[in-house]
């Protein structure tokens, strides 16, 4: 079933200009949905916007966008490095998992409430500004990680890409920006939809269940860690 699925979208990379961006952009949600790699992100921005106490939705969206942003940036920067450097796109070996790793192990505790991170202290202050620069660091750190997972769902797309970049520049943009697209989507809807339940259900950062919410996630964010250094082994 799947198969079918990644052979159709790959045949409608070749088709005309509409149906090649729509199947760019149902390839990046795809690389979200089926990539261990990737689910990780979803407990980690559910964790962090649990965190981040009374938000509107209009915040929770800039937030989930901010650290989706971030992870891109740092994929097309580790993309742009390793493909230079003659390694496999993306490839940033045992160093950057590890990297990411205590990441997660830091933001899963902080979840869990073994530690306490600075942006608490930003929030705090009320600044109108709190928790962006948190997130676009996620992001940032998050990405070092998703690089050869990225790189591996991004294959069909950069074969086109790279086959009519000589041809049709707008196209070979236009793909990249499509997988892009459906790859932060998930992520932002997800972080978007889970505030947007809480304030349905008048949960507020001391509710009982939103700290159970916010554990579960920390929890699952330790996991991620640990995949990570498996990833190394």
């Amino acid at each position: 079933m799947i198969e079918s699925i990644f052979n159709y979208l790959s045949e409608l990379l070749y088709g005309n200009f509409w149906f090649a961006n729509f199947s760019a952009f149902l390839w990046g949600i795809l690389s979200i949905i089926l990539s261990p790699c990737h689910l990780s992100s979803i407990p980690l921005i559910v964790g962090f916007l649990s965190s981040q106490g009374e938000i509107n939705l209009k915040r929770t969206f800039q937030l989930s966008f901010v650290f989706a942003l971030g992870i891109l940036v740092t994929i097309a920067i580790i993309g742009s490095i390793t493909l230079t450097m003659g390694r496999l796109m993306g490839d940033v070996g045992s160093i950057g998992n590890i990297i990411v790793a205590i990441v997660f192990f830091t933001v899963g505790l902080y979840l869990l409430d073994v530690i306490r991170l600075p942006w608490e202290g930003v929030a705090m202050r009320g600044t109108r500004y709190k928790g962006l620069p948190a997130a676009l660091v996620l992001g940032l750190i998050f990405g070092i990680g998703l690089g050869p997972c990225t790189f591996a769902f991004m294959a069909p797309i950069l074969g086109v890409v790279f086959q009519v970049s000589s041809t049709n520049i707008v196209l070979a943009i236009t793909l990249l920006i499509a997988f892009s697209i459906g790859h932060i989507s998930v992520i932002v809807l997800a972080g978007t939809l889970t505030k947007k339940v809480q304030q349905y259900l008048n949960w507020t950062e001391n509710s009982r269940v939103t700290k159970i919410i916010k554990k579960i996630c920390g929890i699952f964010v330790i996991f991620g860690g640990i995949y990570f250094i498996y990833l190394t082994l």
